[in-house]
């Protein structure tokens, strides 16, 4: 039986977990529009995209625009990449949470963010700390279905290369060997495996709300 199609937001496109989501969408039958929101393009030409470019960091700037089914918040950097702390946390937590605030005024009703292990809004940790608070902000939203993603070390080619992050992969490759049990959830994981899960978790009755690495992992196999 057909189904009426649906439209999503992507916050991130340009980046390896955000992309390769795209991808996905862009093959899904469900899926008729596809709205991106970034700095730069993606560079690809096709009847579902339609992009919005501007400074994502304020997302008023686009609230107009802010209309979808699902919204998926791929969004996040790094401390090496952002070593001001108060540019990384304009985006590692102002923008998923005004894409939360954006959903509740506009009536969306589907919000899958990308967060990150370790997430604690206790932490010591500046980057933990902030992830932690980001979370518990949106979940304070009320977002009917809201499911946030806690991945491990995110394997996978990035653009820019990372020394020492291109280092502490080929060690989670040795140790991904011997990690089980409670442990699993530290495993490194592929975007693909991410990005999987964000499309089931859209379409599915899925409830719970924080999603960790191994359970990503293990819903990636429903796509």
């Amino acid at each position: 039986m057909d189904t009426e199609s649906k439209s999503a937001i992507i916050l991130g496109a340009t980046g390896l977990t955000g992309n390769l989501l795209l991808q996905l969408l862009l093959k899904d039958d469900r899926y008729d529009k596809i709205k991106l929101f970034s700095r730069s393009s993606v560079g690809i030409s096709d009847v579902k995209i339609e992009e919005h470019l501007g400074d994502i960091v304020d997302l008023n700037n686009f609230e107009n625009d802010f209309n979808a089914d699902e919204v998926f918040c791929c969004i996040g950097t790094t401390k090496a990449k952002t070593p001001n702390k108060e540019i990384y946390r304009k985006i590692d937590f102002g923008i998923p949470v005004k894409a939360a605030q954006l959903c509740k005024d506009n009536g969306i009703g589907t919000l899958i963010i990308i967060s990150s292990l370790g997430a604690n809004s206790k932490s010591n940790i500046f980057y933990n700390r902030t992830k932690g608070e980001m979370e518990e902000a949106v979940i304070k939203l009320h977002i009917p279905k809201t499911h946030i993603l806690r991945p491990s070390l995110i394997g996978g080619k990035r653009e820019e290369k990372r020394i020492g992050e291109l280092i502490f992969k080929q060690l989670m490759k040795v140790a991904n060997l011997v990690m089980a049990g409670p442990l699993k959830k530290f495993k490194s994981i592929h975007p693909r495996d991410i990005a999987k899960t964000m499309v089931w978790l859209a379409n599915s009755e899925y409830r719970d709300v924080i999603i960790p690495s191994d359970t990503i992992y293990s819903l990636a196999r429903n796509g």
